[in-house]
């Protein structure tokens, strides 16, 4: 049961069956520390602070939980950590970017997709994913039209394998088409970043579920006070705005400060009570 007076309530994660909180915990920073491009440096936590921060995470009702391929050895790092409690929580996990030698490649092809996720579900160690999304590299039509990724995605879910799938995306037009064609979108939404806000509006109408991804900036924001233009409350200003608009579904937030998680569920729990 949640111990603080600021547990999430879950919502529909569009048309799929199930409800997901409207903060998810990202865990790049479980598995991954080369190549990113955080404010400050960080250390890969050890396994007991990574499973005290999921519990938390969990008792702050939190019950989505974002991984991915190119993040490291995340995924591998999860299928342990969530062992004995995989009906407490909803993974999405990703297709298309490899992270191997410091570097970043992509394979959208179908082969590759069901590789990928066949991968990823011995890595966590389950029967299935719950949420899979095309990693895009921004090509985003590109890769819809050319290699028919989503398809593929549609297909694994018909096996049962995946039960929603979608695409992060990077641009406004392949957004609107991963939409069209899928369950859901990942967009990046954030008061320094509106360009993609069609996105959420053609999937609010659609009953499409929209996930956030970079909504505090990468961290960037959340550090922003030091900007005399920057508002007094970065975090609190960030909640206010990604949750005033009525299609977003949920925003993942990445961190491995116990502190930070806490202080961003208080203030996604009090922007959404507005």
């Amino acid at each position: 049961m949640p111990t603080t007076d600021y547990h999430l309530i879950p919502r529909p994660f569009g048309q799929c069956g199930f409800e997901v909180s409207p903060i998810g915990l990202g865990t790049v920073k479980l598995g991954r520390d080369q190549g990113v491009k955080y404010p400050t440096d960080f250390n890969i936590p050890g396994d007991r602070e990574a499973a005290e921060l999921i519990s938390l995470a969990r008792d702050l009702g939190i019950n989505l939980i974002d991984t991915a391929p190119a993040y490291g050895n995340s995924e591998e790092r999860l299928g342990k950590l969530l062992r004995g409690q995989r009906a407490n929580w909803l993974i999405c996990s990703k297709v298309g970017e490899e992270f191997q030698r410091g570097q970043s490649h992509f394979d959208f092809t179908p082969e590759h997709t069901r590789f990928s996720i066949e991968r990823s579900l011995k890595r966590l160690n389950t029967d299935y994913i719950d949420i899979v999304l095309v990693h895009s590299d921004g090509n985003d039509s590109s890769i819809i039209n050319r290699f028919g990724t989503l398809d593929a995605l549609a297909e694994i879910k018909q096996q049962g394998l995946i039960r929603a799938f979608g695409m992060s995306t990077k641009t406004v037009e392949g957004g609107l088409l991963a939409a069209q064609k899928s369950d859901a979108v990942m967009v990046t939404y954030n008061l320094q970043h509106r360009e993609e806000e069609p996105v959420i509006d053609y999937c609010r109408e659609q009953g499409k579920a929209v996930l956030l991804k970079k909504a505090l900036g990468s961290g960037h924001i959340a550090v922003a006070e030091n900007n005399d233009s920057a508002p007094r409350d970065p975090v609190r200003a960030s909640m206010d705005f990604i949750f005033a608009h009525p299609g977003v579904t949920s925003a993942i937030v990445g961190t491995i400060n116990p502190a930070h998680l806490r202080d961003n569920v208080r203030k996604a729990r009090s922007a959404l009570s507005l």
